[in-house]
């Protein structure tokens, strides 16, 4: 037996009807709102198969998620998020380890996180599994 199935969650694919549970978590785990923290736009990305949009199931409901990229240069990671009531069981690790494996074998070499750099917990978790802050970048955006 595999170490999610006795800890009682498993990662799988993030379901199109899962948008609002999506959005529900990321509020619960306090990850920052976006513009297109919308279920019109979670449904548009699950039903274009663009991303890699995973999640962790325990106990039937949507307990963590991530989400990769590919540019056809680089992979990116977006939304890593733990509901609260189960944190500290491996679900992140796995999530982490489930999307790189994904975005490896589409050809990505670099891997980039996106971490809000406010949330200690968050910027010590990926030092924790092998990423490192890059001192020469700085992101830039623009809503449209």
């Amino acid at each position: 037996m595999d170490k999610q199935a006795e800890m009682g969650w498993c990662v799988r694919p993030c379901r199109l009807e899962e948008a609002e549970a999506l959005l529900e978590l990321w509020k619960q785990a306090q990850a920052t709102p976006s513009v297109t923290d919308t279920p019109e736009d979670l449904r548009r990305v699950l039903a274009a198969g663009t991303a890699h949009v995973l999640v962790a199931e325990a106990g039937g409901q949507v307990a963590g998620s991530i989400i990769g990229t590919f540019d056809g240069w680089r992979g990116h990671i977006y939304r890593l998020a733990v509901h609260p009531d189960f944190r500290r069981r491996g679900i992140a690790r796995v999530l982490v380890r489930a999307v790189e494996e994904r975005l490896i074998a589409a050809g990505a070499r670099r891997l980039i996180p996106l971490v809000e750099k406010d949330h200690a917990w968050a910027t010590a978790f990926w030092q924790s599994v092998g990423y490192a802050p890059d001192p020469r970048i700085v992101r830039y955006l623009r809503n449209v």
